[in-house]
């Protein structure tokens, strides 16, 4: 498999030197850690936020980072957990007078990781608090979780606390907020192709040309069954019929809705995925009120896509409109 790399025991810190020097006005980057943070940060005006998790789920966390969304991102290697180490200093960098929130998706190493610096941050004295993101419907336990995954659905966590922090929120409101958000979203995706970490270099797994992966995990995990591959009517058909019903949602809701590439997948067949779910939706009496198409959370150049929704209600819909400016920008 071919890859623009030198180094995969460097890969992580020459992309973010790449994304530092690409932004060099709005991030600071510090090697140390893993770290990419706002250059205003921190600002005691507001709570800080910070979010890790490994990298090789690109733009999650790293190029999020901005007014209005994180303050800051410490990842791991490749699908690897950042060390604690990394989290705790970075929480001391970015340490602000309201706080710091930590975001963890939740996978038992980002959970080990994030708590132990929690512990030890609020032992140096820092006010911190931890909120864990578990959208994913497709599993209960899986292969690097007790409970459900964390994948593209931390998106909207992030930039609802992320608009409330910027608004002045203090710390426990932060907390309620992101925790409502994430109660009332749901996410699923399927795979059509594996993908390949740099430092392995060939494919995590095996999936034949006729077949996809139901329900899989941000870093290969299997999901719900291998299936044989289906229209992309069907493909949608899927995954509403296990995200629709588990909240559930439900004729009246009004929803935010978001086809989030894995990756690999072209960005004309995600749109092609996002009409045929918003005409099932419709056709169900549920109101798209917000629309999201694109790559929130990737999984290195797998091919596949990610169907999220999110309940809206007067609040979360206010802090989802709101305002961010983040790394990365199309113009």
């Amino acid at each position: 498999m071919k890859k623009f790399v030198n180094d995969p025991k460097t890969f992580v810190p020459d992309m973010l030197t790449g994304l530092a020097l690409a932004n060099p006005d709005t991030l600071r980057y510090v090697p140390e850690y893993n770290l990419i943070m706002r250059a205003d940060a921190p600002r005691h005006d507001k709570v800080s936020i910070i979010q890790g998790s490994g990298s090789g789920h690109e733009p999650a966390h790293v190029m999020v980072v901005g007014k209005g969304m994180l303050d800051g991102a410490c990842p791991g290697d490749v699908f690897a957990a950042p060390p604690m180490e990394y989290v705790l200093e970075s929480a001391k960098l970015l340490a602000s007078d309201k706080g710091v929130l930590l975001l963890v998706n939740n996978y038992t190493g980002d959970k080990m990781a994030f708590e132990m610096a929690s512990e030890l941050a609020e032992a140096e004295g820092l006010s911190v608090r931890t909120l864990f993101i578990d959208d994913d419907v497709a599993v209960q336990d899986s292969t690097w979780t007790v409970g459900r995954r964390g994948v593209a659905g931390n998106f909207f966590v992030m930039k609802a606390v992320g608009a409330a922090a910027e608004a002045g929120a203090d710390l426990d409101e932060l907390v309620r907020i992101g925790e409502r958000v994430n109660s009332v979203t749901r996410t699923m995706g399927i795979a059509l192709t594996p993908c390949t970490p740099p430092a392995k270099g060939s494919p995590l797994f095996e999936l034949g040309d006729d077949e996809m992966e139901v329900g899989v995990g941000i870093h290969g995990e299997p999901g719900r069954r291998r299936a044989p591959l289906v229209p992309a009517d069907g493909v949608v058909d899927e995954l509403l019929g296990a995200v629709l019903p588990d909240l559930p949602y439900a004729s009246g809701d009004e929803v935010a809705l978001m086809i989030n590439g894995l990756g690999g997948t072209p960005i004309s067949e995600l749109y092609l995925l996002y009409g045929i779910a918003h005409q099932r939706l419709a056709a169900q009496g549920i109101t798209v009120g917000r629309s999201y198409v694109g790559e929130y959370c990737t999984s290195l150049d797998m091919a596949g896509a990610s169907l999220t929704l999110v309940r809206l209600d007067d609040e979360i819909r206010g802090l989802l409109a709101a305002p961010a400016e983040v790394a990365v920008r199309v113009f």
